[in-house]
């Protein structure tokens, strides 16, 4: 298990760096169309689930590895960050740190990794946990809803309007809004649907849990969840006229 620890930490170590790039990026060109930042966030997904770098991606990180996967063996343990500067100043540090003494039965991080390892995969088995109970939850309350009309429902218990369901899913609204305002959040939620976006946030919390550990990826989620928002109101204004999308605005405000 601690092999595949440092497997975790080395990809997203450089998942990292993707999302430096991406945030990078989002400053540079706020008005490029909001669609092509979550195929940015793409990349960072395909880093974080496939063992194998890509060239490609590969050009956008220092290291390819980080940390050795011998770590614990060495007697002199040390890292690659890919940053000459940062190496020199980092490595000497977890050289005093780790480094084995004469006589020791055992390196420091032997003892050190497979205790991050357990912590990892606890971390790992409560957020499943969260995540089964907030969904158990969220069905409960959604028990009571009232069918409107196609695969809309309204409930007492929705205070915001979203989707819910994978293979089924249904656009849920509370039952404060007015007839324009409501118009306006169905097309936007109906846009996450068309753009399968009920699949790509519950995928991209998945990824996330497996790497809960690295707070640069958390940073990373939630500006993709709303990079996925604005690309969804792209959609659904892109054939409205100032009006409607004046309207549009405001109701989402209202909401």
């Amino acid at each position: 298990m601690s092999q595949v620890w440092i497997k975790v930490v080395n990809l997203s170590i450089q998942a990292s760096w993707l999302v430096l790039v991406i945030i990078l990026f989002r400053l540079a060109a706020a008005k490029a169309p909001k669609w092509s930042r979550v195929l940015l966030w793409g990349l960072v997904g395909i880093r974080l689930v496939c063992p194998v770098t890509l060239e490609s991606m590969l050009s956008l990180v220092p290291s390819a590895e980080t940390i050795s996967p011998d770590i614990m063996t060495q007697t002199d343990p040390s890292v690659e960050i890919g940053i000459p500067a940062v190496n020199n100043t980092v490595n000497p540090l977890i050289n005093y740190s780790f480094s084995p003494n004469p006589g020791d039965s055992a390196n420091p991080l032997q003892i050190l990794i497979p205790l991050l390892s357990a912590i990892w995969l606890t971390g790992i088995g409560l957020l499943i946990i969260y995540t089964i109970v907030s969904y158990t939850r969220l069905r409960y309350r959604l028990a009571t809803a009232v069918h409107l009309r196609d695969n809309i429902w309204q409930s007492e218990w929705v205070t915001s309007p979203f989707v819910f369901g994978l293979v089924h899913p249904k656009i849920y609204l509370p039952f404060t809004l007015d007839e324009q305002t409501q118009q306006a959040v169905i097309a936007h939620e109906q846009a996450h649907l068309q753009r399968k976006d009920h699949w790509w946030k519950p995928l991209g919390f998945v990824i996330l849990s497996v790497y809960w550990f690295n707070p640069l990826l958390w940073i990373g989620y939630l500006l993709f969840c709303r990079d996925i928002e604005l690309a969804c109101d792209e959609k659904a204004v892109r054939e409205m006229d100032a009006s409607q999308r004046a309207d549009y605005s405001q109701a989402l405000l209202d909401c």
